[in-house]
């Protein structure tokens, strides 16, 4: 397994991703990434903002088979937000989601103080891999959050 940062020739094949796995659960609905306008150019959405990255894994045949991303969360300078952490079922189980948090956490300690997280409490391996990464989860969402159909709320110290 290989990560990288994303390119534009990734767009739908992780915007597909993404919305498979949402639709999995049944997080198809407005107020989740699926309805996010910038979900068909992340490549071009990561590229336009400073201290924004986007990456993903890509398999021994060349295939993208998940991603992650960091940006700033609105308007605090302190707090970057996790983003788009998403997995092919294929891929899962392997410790990949791990391996593309720590990019992207090693990233987002060299540009922020804290790392803030929303999910579904539906994703349960995705809830217990944030808690044994070190995110304390919050009461509720920061102010500012544009994703209102998320119902779990995380934030990490970035030591």
């Amino acid at each position: 397994m290989h990560i990288r940062e994303i390119e534009e020739k990734d767009n739908k094949v992780i915007e597909q991703i993404i919305k498979h796995s949402l639709e999995s659960f049944h997080l198809n609905i407005p107020g989740t990434a699926y309805f996010d306008p910038q979900l068909s150019s992340l490549a071009q959405f990561y590229k336009q903002q400073s201290n924004a990255k986007y990456w993903v894994a890509v398999n021994e045949q060349g295939e993208v088979v998940g991603g992650v991303g960091i940006a700033p969360f609105g308007q605090k300078t302190e707090v970057c937000e996790l983003q788009k952490l998403y997995i092919k079922p294929e891929a899962q189980g392997m410790g990949l989601s791990k391996q593309l948090m720590g990019v992207a956490l090693d990233f987002a300690r060299e540009h922020y103080i804290y790392c803030y997280l929303e999910t579904s409490k539906r994703l349960q391996a995705a809830n217990s891999l944030y808690t044994k990464l070190g995110f304390r989860p919050l009461e509720r969402a920061l102010d500012g959050s544009e994703h209102n159909a998320m119902d779990a709320w995380y934030m990490k110290e970035l030591l």
